[in-house]
């Protein structure tokens, strides 16, 4: 048996300036990840529109009201649904979604991924170099790059 509290662990930054507490390893979960996110107005869970097309991820809202985008064809049209205080909801294997906080109250939930670790992501960005509607998140020393599936193409992300 594992105990920890959130407020103990120190927030990871992942490029931007939010609160975000991963619960996984202090936890010593293997098969899950598990992470605690306030968000103030305006802030995302992430970094943009993606897919892990190997993990499912599931939000939970604790407190406020997320709004999510998603689609599950890069190319085709979004969609958003609202998830307020002890809702969720569940993305599959190669949904593009956001969630964000449009509302003028802080936003405090958990997401969760299974299996713990992905390794295939894809954000929503046309490669430059041929017609590929994304490009794969991969990582590198200094974060991430962004690698055309297609072709090969390699970018730095703006973070």
């Amino acid at each position: 048996m594992k105990h920890v509290s959130a407020d103990e662990i120190e927030p990871q930054s992942m490029g931007a300036d939010i609160d975000r507490r991963a619960l996984a390893e202090p936890l010593g979960a293997t098969d899950v990840a598990i992470n605690r996110y306030v968000l103030d107005p305006g802030e995302a869970f992430s970094g943009g529109l993606h897919a892990h097309l190997d993990q499912e991820e599931l939000f939970y809202v604790i407190e406020g009201t997320a709004t999510f985008e998603y689609r599950t064809d890069p190319a085709g049209e979004s969609e958003t649904v609202t998830v307020g205080p002890d809702e969720g909801v569940r993305f599959a294997p190669g949904d593009y979604q956001q969630g964000r906080n449009e509302s003028d109250e802080r936003v405090v939930a958990l997401a969760l991924g299974a299996p713990k670790t992905t390794t295939e992501s894809r954000v929503v960005q046309p490669c430059p170099d041929c017609d590929s509607d994304v490009l794969s998140l991969e990582p590198a020393e200094d974060g991430f790059l962004l690698v055309c599936p297609d072709c090969g193409t390699e970018l730095e992300p703006d973070l």
